[in-house]
């Protein structure tokens, strides 16, 4: 039997989000197909492990070239010498960007490299950063492919960022949907309690500045007392969302569940699920939000009102606009909240399912390896 490709993931961060998720779930679909390294420009965010079936073949090396510093000659040589150990790179996100470079500037050699492209984070949530899209320009040309998960990022691609249609991969991404039909386990999020009369707003997201989960603690301050909110995520952000919650006087209406796997198990205990972020592509928890048949509350922001089904388009807000009266219009009203979660649910099955998702990566990782699909299990 021949040794099965080892596959070097970089990421920007492994802490639990959009990227991450799809990301570990392809892992464990590629079961011992695959062996990996994973390596996080951001060493203590590495929430997204537990995520990891333990039948998988994967460590978290200690060796490995850090993925941030000043760039030079000597760093992007570091790092293309560390890749050619591999059979195949991924990268994910501007904090991989320089092993992007190095694979440019060093590519004798070299293992296939494919870069993911998700989103941005608070520093570029208002316009792109010239000095980024010059970088990445310059880097990408030696890429396999450039994958895409939105449609305005794949508009980004092409018109922003120079890149040819041959280089560019957009590959919407998928859930289990049928999982979220299911009715959600009891005790899942700790510290959770609802009674009869709660109307519970929910989110699955990093504890990021981007998201602005702070934000969505005042939206849900405004509104009546039986409102509650779960956030489910760990990140650098949480004692800056428990403080608002403090200051905003609903401390004891917030749970802050820090980091849950496998959100099937929980997405229905919520009524509502919201997003403020400030900037968004094609978040995941959209998805298993519908999968789950609820409404959304959210800022217009990133593929969001083009995910949603119709219902739900005219409940998305300004940029800015205001949440917390999306989120009223959804809290007093249980039957437009059963209405739009039925037709999110109906959108969720037809087009967001994962086997299309996890068809299209296992062909595009394959054909990179000069084989066939990567097989799955």
């Amino acid at each position: 039997m021949s040794t099965p490709p080892h596959i070097l993931h970089l990421h920007s961060t492994f802490s639990l989000g959009g990227k991450e998720a799809r990301a570990v779930r392809l892992m464990n679909m590629f079961g011992d197909n695959a062996r990996h390294s994973i390596v996080s420009a951001m060493p203590d965010s590495l929430d997204a492990r537990d995520a990891i079936d333990p039948a998988i073949d994967v460590v978290f090396p200690s060796d490995a070239p850090s993925l941030t510093g000043k760039p030079s000659l000597a760093r992007m040589a570091e790092l293309a010498d560390y890749m050619r150990g591999f059979d195949l790179v991924l990268t994910y996100n501007w904090g991989a960007m320089d092993a992007v470079m190095a694979h440019r500037l060093k590519r004798a050699n070299l293992p296939p490299l494919i870069h993911h492209e998700d989103g941005f984070n608070a520093d570029e949530a208002d316009g792109l950063k010239t000095s980024r899209t010059l970088y990445r320009r310059f880097a990408f040309p030696t890429l396999h492919r450039l994958v895409v998960p939105s449609d305005r990022l794949a508009g980004i691609a092409r018109g922003v960022w120079k890149q040819p249609e041959h280089r560019i991969l957009q590959i919407a991404n998928g859930i289990p949907v049928e999982r979220y039909m299911a009715p959600p386990e009891p005790d899942v999020i700790s510290g959770f309690e609802r009674q009869p009369s709660d109307v519970i707003v929910g989110t699955i997201a990093g504890l990021r500045e981007v998201k602005d989960l702070p934000r969505l603690v005042r939206a849900v301050a405004a509104l009546p007392d039986h409102v509650k909110l779960v956030i489910v995520g760990e990140g650098p952000e949480r004692e800056a969302i428990s403080c608002e919650a403090i200051a905003s006087g609903i401390a004891d209406r917030v749970v802050l569940a820090g980091f849950l796997d496998r959100p099937w198990r929980y997405t229905g205990h919520f009524d509502i699920f919201a997003l403020s972020s400030r900037s968004e592509q094609f978040p995941i928890s959209v998805v298993e939000a519908m999968a789950a048949g609820l409404p959304l509350a959210s800022p217009d922001v990133g593929d969001v009102w083009s995910m949603v089904a119709d219902p739900n388009r005219e409940l998305l807000i300004s940029k800015n606009g205001g949440l917390e009266s999306a989120l009223a219009l959804l809290a007093e009203d249980s039957d437009l909240r059963r209405e739009i979660g039925r037709a999110n649910r109906e959108r969720a099955a037809a087009k967001y399912d994962e086997a299309a998702m996890i068809s299209a990566y296992a062909r595009l990782y394959g054909e990179a390896l000069g084989n066939g699909p990567l097989s799955t299990v």
